[in-house]
């Protein structure tokens, strides 16, 4: 990985793969959680006024 003082321009896979396991990047974890997070925002206004129950 990448040390927190180094500064690098170089894209890098969202997800990496490593002995078997899915590793996310914090880019990636970033982007999945505010996605959800809209998400949960839309259903609830659509919620409270009524369109779904």
């Amino acid at each position: 990985m990448y040390g927190k003082d180094e500064i690098t321009m170089e894209k890098r896979p969202l997800l990496m793969r490593r002995d078997g396991r899915l590793w996310f990047t914090r880019e990636a974890e970033r982007r999945f959680y505010f996605v959800l997070t809209m998400i949960m925002l839309v259903a609830g206004i659509l919620y409270k006024t009524g369109v779904i129950q």
